[in-house]
């Protein structure tokens, strides 16, 4: 298979991309314009020009909760609190036929969004863990398609649910590839300590990464960030955890936070925020002015911090929209967080590409000779034209083969000016 006239990513010549055996047998610069010859040219793609690049990684979504939004009922309120109030009215509902009929539309959504690696939290606080098994067990069935990791998410607490942690300790023993928690949701600072302690422990026990919900508050007293990358950074796995969210560091003082960051920058740890739906669940007990609710992105960015972009949500109790969409979270991101320079645009799809890819951790991953053959094509030619007209991806590709192709949009009538 060969891809000719494609623009990569931060170049702006054109590239003859030739797949063989699933991997990137030579990508090589073009002096002009090639003309495909139809009659021989069978798989071949002309990209014209448009940009070719490594999949979209979704480094923090609920698959298990995907699709419910208004089962039984809906999150009136708007936060993020009535939120778990109304999972918690849906999990006795959850069947293994349930949740594979949810997830899979779900994933379907995400692959026609050019997405191939996926991070999933998965509610560990369901004495039948029915989610965690049955998603472990779709991870293995759909690995030619995707790569999914499984986190064990602990939604109402280690230490502040019934035998939570004992839950925990099951679901890695199920599988899961990461260790989840949210500290500022249990019953108290010390069992919010405590709680990343024992989350700390099982990552060092099993071997797996860490992906922590951190401070998902709009409190300015509520720290755990700092505690969960001093206890990384003392069990020396700090590259290796993730601090999701983290929207009360939007309510720190800047003396705080230049204390912070220090630690934070010493610890190697990686960040998540998920821009459409913290500018919707944060904030909420404000009048005005009114925060917006989202941790510092560019800042951390500034300060040379891995920070990540992700949906989170797609139609459950917490957000009752998504499309599966990675660019409109970019797209929000950027606004939100005032990012709005040339030099953010040019480097934009980093958020969804290379920086998720880096927390989550993944082997061979970008369009370079030698790497299996993933990636998708996206109707612009750089990453400031794709953002500004959020472009379509027109074609995924993985190992070669091509998992979901469109042509572009099209005006076929335009009444005259």
């Amino acid at each position: 298979m060969k891809i000719i006239n494609a623009r990569l990513r931060q170049q702006t010549a054109l590239y003859t991309i030739i797949v063989e055996n699933g991997l990137f047998a030579s990508i090589q610069q073009q002096d002009q314009p090639v003309v495909l010859d139809a009659s021989t040219a069978g798989d071949d793609i002309d990209a014209q020009g448009k940009l070719f690049c490594a999949p979209f990684v979704e480094p923090h979504i609920h698959l298990d909760a995907a699709l419910t939004a208004g089962e039984p009922e809906w999150n009136r309120s708007g936060t993020l609190f009535e939120g778990i109030e109304r999972w918690s009215q849906r999990k006795p509902m959850l069947s293994p036929d349930d949740i594979r009929r949810r997830v899979k539309d779900t994933l379907a959504m995400l692959i026609d969004n050019g997405v191939q690696h996926i991070r999933t939290h998965i509610d560990t606080t369901d004495p039948s863990l029915v989610a965690m098994s049955t998603l472990c067990e779709l991870r293995d069935e759909l690995k030619d398609v995707l790569d999914i990791q499984v986190v064990a998410f602990p939604q109402e607490g280690i230490h502040s649910y019934p035998n939570g942690e004992a839950l925990m300790t099951e679901a890695m023993e199920i599988g899961a590839d990461v260790v989840g928690g949210i500290p500022h949701f249990e019953y108290t600072r010390e069992l919010g300590e405590k709680s990343v302690k024992t989350l700390i422990q099982l990552a060092l026990k099993y071997d797996r990464l860490v992906d922590v919900h951190c401070d998902e508050i709009d409190d300015p007293n509520s720290r755990f960030l700092e505690f969960l990358a001093h206890e990384a950074m003392q069990a020396g796995i700090g590259d290796r955890v993730t601090a999701s969210h983290t929207t009360a560091m939007h309510s720190y003082d800047n003396a705080y936070c230049s204390k912070l960051f220090r630690l934070l920058k010493h610890s190697s740890i990686h960040f998540v925020s998920c821009p459409t739906e913290s500018i919707h669940l944060q904030g909420r007990f404000d009048s005005y002015p009114k925060r917006r609710g989202l941790t510092r992105v560019k800042e951390l960015t500034a300060a040379g911090m891995n920070v990540g972009f992700a949906q989170d949500s797609i139609f459950d109790p917490w957000y009752s929209l998504g499309n599966g969409k990675l660019l409109r979270s970019l797209d929000f991101g950027l606004h939100i967080c005032q990012m709005m320079g040339y030099d953010d645009f040019v480097h934009a799809l980093d958020f969804i590409t290379d920086n998720s890819a880096k927390l989550m951790q993944l082997k061979s991953y970008g369009v370079k000779e030698g790497h299996p053959a993933n990636g998708i094509l996206l109707s612009g030619e750089d990453d400031y034209s794709v953002l500004r007209n959020q472009g379509e991806v027109l074609f995924n590709m993985r190992h070669g083969k091509i998992l979901m192709q469109r042509q572009p949009s099209t005006v076929i009538q335009r009444v005259s000016l």
